[in-house]
């Protein structure tokens, strides 16, 4: 850490929105803007925009020589590359290889830039700041547009030799004809189903398959989003909550097929879907309960992020600034 630059950067890319923030050596968020991700139709204007959107940032913490580095948490985000490689769910990087650190770099005057996938960003973030405080094995899973994770072993974020490793939400859970398609170009992958999209795409399906009122006719099928189906079965609404125990049992499902590998000492889960409290978490534990290998049985705990909002990503990504 450099005690004369007492200040790094932490960008949180998601599918949707990208968030900057400065932050001090006590881990505190001094300043912070956004963008919309997909609003730029290629990397470059992506990378342009981000930068005019640093730059009173910037200002107001004294410029560019107070900055020690700046770190950021991406989709498909490589450690080890500093590129995006090959992202399903931002237009600009889906088809490509996109050197973010390095173009960010040349940007703002030679700055250190480091890059890792979101969900690690997000798990290092909790190991410092939130729930995870004191744990060495834990898998952070991130339930946006995407579904990603973070996994932590023996207090190291698992990367992988190529640096991809820990792409749980890619794990199939419905094979054949029958899965979704998912943006990675497969069928059946978790996060077909329990990303934002998907949950949204859950509701559609059910209430194309039944006649029960619900309050999620309220809205025309395809401009539903998963923040409906929260609101809806937090007022008790039947159908969308039929709509959260089958993405809780997915996902509860799928959490006892990743302890048989890593024997985490917590799931912790991160995104807007976590708003809902009970309503998603406890069918994901009762799920798992039943799915799991009787000798992980009652182990591990389930969690909601310990930081509100982007704060996990954004906190975790600065980490990579200071040159961790």
């Amino acid at each position: 850490m450099d005690a004369q630059k007492p200040y790094v950067i932490g960008v949180d890319l998601g599918g949707t929105n990208t968030v900057f923030g400065i932050v001090d050596a006590r881990g505190q968020i001094v300043a912070e803007d956004s963008i919309k991700t997909q609003a730029y139709p290629t990397a470059e204007e992506f990378v342009e925009a981000g930068v005019q959107c640093l730059k009173p940032l910037i200002a107001q913490v004294g410029g560019i020589g107070n900055i020690a580095g700046m770190g950021i948490g991406a989709p498909n985000g490589n450690y080890y590359s500093g590129s995006i490689e090959y992202a399903p769910n931002l237009s600009w990087a889906h088809t490509t290889v996109v050197p973010l650190a390095k173009m960010f770099s040349e940007q703002l005057e030679g700055l250190p830039v480091r890059l890792t996938n979101d969900a690690n960003a997000a798990a290092m973030g909790e190991m410092a700041y939130g729930a995870a405080r004191g744990m060495k094995n834990f898998i952070v899973i991130t339930l946006g547009t995407g579904v990603g994770s973070g996994i932590v072993v023996n207090g190291q974020l698992l990367y992988g030799h190529d640096g991809f490793a820990g792409e749980l939400g890619h794990v199939i859970m419905v094979r054949g004809a029958e899965g979704r398609p998912c943006g990675c170009g497969r069928t059946g992958c978790l996060e077909a189903y329990c990303s934002a999209t998907g949950v949204a795409r859950t509701a559609r399906e059910i209430l194309a398959n039944t006649t029960r009122p619900s309050l999620l006719r309220e809205k025309p099928a395809d401009q539903l989003e998963s923040l409906d189906v929260s609101i809806a079965a937090g007022k008790g609404d039947e159908v969308a909550n039929e709509i959260f125990q089958f993405t809780g049992k997915m996902l509860g499902e799928a959490c006892a097929d990743f302890a048989a590998f890593s024997s985490p000492e917590a799931f912790i889960f991160f995104g807007g879907l976590c708003k809902a409290g009970d309503l998603i978490m406890k069918p994901i534990e009762e799920s798992y309960n039943k799915a799991v290998m009787n000798v992980f049985k009652g182990k591990a705990k389930f969690l909601v992020s310990g930081l509100m909002n982007a704060n996990a990503a954004v906190l975790g990504a600065s980490a990579l600034g200071w040159g961790e």
